[in-house]
């Protein structure tokens, strides 16, 4: 039997408090799902574009009150016609080749996303692969720098009690699986 947090199909490698499926963010039954923004809010391609079609008109009226978000920050609404309750919007850095802080600012897009769900006592969370899309950032190192934050955070705080990683692709689902010992 499926978990409230799984997706309706695809396939998932679970390890304690972290886990990793396939599918689409926009399915997944959490307390809250993280959109790979950009720094206007408003909606965009790939994951951001996705969300705000799924969330319907009501999330881009609320983005536009909230005035953007700068790179590596993260704010919070609500989940509107998704099956997740909130929408976390955090915009990861552009890849100019690892010179700009890139890793960094990633880094932040996670603690600050982890801290907005403490905040708020989100128990189940998903996050999709920020920015490995368009903004070209390496996917392996992406996904070293999610995971190790995640487990950094869950250290020393016991909310979310469930952190997800969503892989659109094979290469990402295989990536994070061998991060999390699944492979």
């Amino acid at each position: 039997m499926k978990k409230s947090w799984e997706p309706q199909s695809g396939n998932s490698m679970k390890t304690n408090r972290l886990s990793v499926v396939k599918g689409d963010i926009t399915e997944m039954y959490v307390d809250a799902i993280v959109n790979a923004a950009n720094r206007s809010l408003l909606g965009g391609g790939g994951v951001d574009g996705a969300i705000h079609r799924a969330a319907g008109p009501g999330l881009l009226e609320e983005c536009k009150k909230l005035n953007g978000c700068e790179t590596g920050q993260a704010k919070i609404t609500a989940g509107y016609n998704l099956k997740a309750k909130y929408v976390i919007h955090t915009v990861g850095p552009i890849w100019r080749g690892g010179i700009a802080d890139e890793p960094e600012l990633l880094a932040s897009c996670y603690q600050q996303s982890l801290a907005l769900a403490k905040k708020y006592k989100i128990k189940t969370i998903a996050f999709p692969g920020i920015s490995t899309g368009v903004y070209g950032f390496p996917k392996d190192l992406a996904a070293l720098i999610a995971v190790t934050e995640a487990k950094r955070f869950i250290l020393t705080n016991k909310i979310p009690e469930k952190i997800i990683f969503v892989a659109f692709d094979d290469e990402n689902f295989k990536i994070y699986k061998k991060l999390l010992g699944e492979e």
